[in-house]
């Protein structure tokens, strides 16, 4: 029998179907692989990963220094049709486990290094072995792929299973970019670029590899929203599916000045300062779902960077799992300079929320008016400051007039760890003309208990606010 750390260290090659219910990927052989978990599915190896990650470990406060707590992610995907049998080993006996998000009411068993349960649909979880929370293992559960790209395509930019090494590449109107299952693209060294620019229209992509930014260096590149990053979007009709980003260097994924937009099931880790997770910028039409996101800086985030580009609308979030390090999980701004408005948060899973921001925030910065935005039906495991609505000038304000947020509804969340006389709620206008209009709570409960009107704390420029039943 092989021992834990060479299983964990084999270098698979591609399985079939394991009992017609499962598929694990192959391993590429040059691949650090992760040496807390092995991981089988059906009995067949599903190769285990890292991701270096970075967290709070204290709150910071005006007088408390926030503590950083630096670890090592890992993850593993695999496709899965019907019900599939898990098996996590760890080189220690394991005395205690929790699967998140707790709502999928997933059973664990628990026998000296191994921890088995069963899926049955897909899905994105993350499990933590003996209470450690951030040294957690993700496992990613895709359903089948169809209708695969050839690489023989000349309209396909194709990643086949191994370790790849790329300069930054720039992809056009009508192109796919597959990347298969084991395949991980590493940028070569770069600053101020993305991995894959997606510069066009009618451009997917897709797959189920990895794509790495942890050679591009930190650097300021002259503007704010110019950074590193593992993939820019700027167009019409786009299409991101399935694939895994890795470390970026700067935001992760922005989607600039682009209409009618698709990210479905892709996962992201990030460890780096402003590495945020997904960040909607002067867009429209823009629908995500179905993902993970660790990121240490916003997770998902709605801005309107640009004066005079179209406004940020018609955006929807819904069925994310969400691992909050440090800023806001679901959020709006800072830099609002034109409109946001009709946006719906929903049937989300906040797993963690360890940082110094609020879990939901509208934040206000520029001039630009939100409107019609609505958070609902979100589960959260724990949070420290629930929600924030705020207007005021800031370090990233550009404008020099403020502007207005009005028609705001947080419903049906239920907040699992916390107190309602801890967990803040907090609504701040700056002044007559620069105002928070009709904001509503209905049904939110923090620790068990209903929130009440006195839980959320509000001034003189905050108006029509209602707590209800």
């Amino acid at each position: 029998m092989r021992s834990f750390f060479a299983l964990a260290l084999l270098a698979l090659t591609p399985c079939g179907w394991a009992q017609n219910t499962a598929r694990v990927y192959p391993f590429p052989a040059d691949e650090p692989a992760s040496k807390r978990f092995a991981v089988t599915v059906n009995g067949e190896i599903s190769g285990v990963y890292t991701a270096r990650v970075l967290t709070v470990g204290t709150v910071g406060t005006a007088t408390t220094k926030e503590q950083l707590v630096d670890g090592e992610a890992s993850f593993t995907s695999f496709d899965i049709m019907g019900k599939a049998h898990l098996a996590v080993t760890s080189p220690d006996i394991i005395t205690s486990a929790k699967l998140l998000p707790s709502n999928r009411g997933i059973v664990l068993h628990i026998k000296d290094r191994q921890v088995t349960f069963d899926l049955d649909t897909p899905g994105q979880y993350t499990i933590e072995i003996n209470g450690d929370w951030n040294n957690s293992l993700n496992i990613f559960s895709n359903a089948p792929e169809t209708g695969i790209p050839s690489a023989d395509d000349p309209n396909v930019i194709y990643f086949g299973p191994g370790v790849h090494s790329i300069d930054p590449l720039v992809v056009t109107s009508g192109k796919t970019v597959y990347i298969a299952p084991g395949a991980v693209v590493y940028a070569k060294a770069k600053a101020c670029a993305a991995v894959f620019q997606l510069e066009g229209d009618n451009i997917t992509v897709r797959g189920r590899g990895i794509i790495d930014d942890s050679l591009s260096p930190r650097v300021s590149c002259g503007n704010t929203y110019v950074m590193s990053h593992v993939m820019t979007a700027h167009g019409n009709n786009l299409k991101v599916e399935g694939v895994t980003m890795r470390d970026s260097a700067g935001w992760t994924f922005p989607v600039r000045s682009s209409n009618h937009v698709t990210i479905d099931n892709i996962k992201i880790f990030g460890w780096r300062g402003n590495s945020d997770g997904i960040d909607i910028d002067n867009s429209q039409d823009v629908q995500i779902s179905h993902g993970f996101i660790r990121t240490y800086d916003d997770l998902v985030v709605l801005k309107a960077t640009t004066k005079g580009a179209p406004p940020t609308r018609d955006v929807t979030v819904k069925n994310m799992v969400l691992w909050n390090p440090l800023a806001h999980a679901l959020s709006l701004g800072a830099e609002i300079r034109e409109n946001i408005e009709n946006v719906l948060f929903t049937d989300c899973d906040v797993i963690h929320d360890k940082g110094r921001e609020w879990t939901f925030r509208v934040y206000n910065t520029d001039s630009g008016t939100v409107r019609h935005i609505v958070f609902d039906n979100i589960r959260v495991e724990e949070t420290q400051r629930l929600t924030s609505i705020w207007i005021g000038k800031t370090r990233w304000s550009r404008d020099d007039d403020r502007g207005h947020v009005e028609d705001v509804e947080f419903r049906n969340i239920r907040s699992a760890v916390g107190s309602r006389a801890t967990t803040q709620n907090d609504i701040v206008g700056l002044d007559a003309e620069h105002a928070v209009h009709h904001v509503v709570y209905k049904n939110v409960t923090v620790g068990g208990k209903r929130l009440k009107s006195d839980d959320v704390k509000y001034n003189a420029f905050a108006y029509d606010i209602k707590v209800t039943r």
